[in-house]
């Protein structure tokens, strides 16, 4: 606890400070992967991050598959993403 938020309690931390000032963009990306859900996610960050810079979050909105002959044959994973703009 930094001194301002020892002499008010109800003042916000100044990490919550901190954070309030960025704006955020986000737009949406879909991975995929024969592996996993997972693998997907990270195939879709790790492929957005070679040319999007700043990326501080995602927020997975739909998973979902492919099954061939009985069995999940790929995994698809749409993702909102959000990075700071500069």
């Amino acid at each position: 606890m930094d001194w301002l938020e020892a002499c008010d309690p109800a003042r916000p931390s100044v990490e919550t400070m901190r954070m309030s000032e960025h704006v955020y963009k986000s737009i949406e990306l879909t991975g995929s992967s024969k592996t996993s859900s997972d693998d997907a996610i990270r195939t879709a960050i790790e492929h957005a991050s070679k040319t999007i810079r700043n990326i501080r979050w995602f927020h997975v909105i739909e998973t979902r598959g492919h099954v061939d002959d009985g069995k999940v044959a790929y995994w698809q994973v749409t993702l909102k993403v959000g990075f700071t703009l500069e």
